[in-house]
């Protein structure tokens, strides 16, 4: 009867270790999908699916999702008068919504790249914050 009290002792202690050790990889797992990736810069460039890339601060969402604050676009203007076409870098949040950060699915991320520092972008996006 000992010999059979610890076999199923022993039994139960190793089902309560792999359930720990799955509880485990699961709650590892789910801080991953949750986390950004660390591109070493304080502003990332976004590019989508659809072609369209933003700038911003990238920082966790909800699983599946990426955040992106404070978010910029460059978007394409030609004056009617001149015919002049110029690139305009623009900050999204003016729309009539007032959107303070975009969710953006996994799913439809092509790439995230740093802003370098010392880029057009971040010196266009350092003229916006200082108006």
């Amino acid at each position: 009867m000992h010999t059979s009290f610890a076999r199923l002792t022993a039994v139960a202690a190793s089902i309560a270790a792999l359930c720990l050790c799955v509880l485990c990889v699961l709650a590892w797992q789910a801080s991953h999908r949750l986390a950004v990736p660390d591109t070493g810069g304080d502003w990332q460039a976004v590019a989508l699916a659809t072609g369209q890339v933003y700038f911003g601060r990238l920082e966790p969402a909800a699983e599946g999702y990426i955040a992106l604050r404070d978010v910029f676009y460059v978007q394409t203007r030609q004056n009617p008068d001149t015919r002049a076409v110029a690139n305009v870098l623009v900050k999204r949040g003016g729309e009539a919504h007032g959107p303070q950060r975009m969710l953006i699915n996994r799913q439809q991320l092509v790439m995230i790249e740093p802003v370098g520092a010392d880029s057009q972008i971040a010196r266009l996006i350092a003229q916006e914050q200082a108006k």
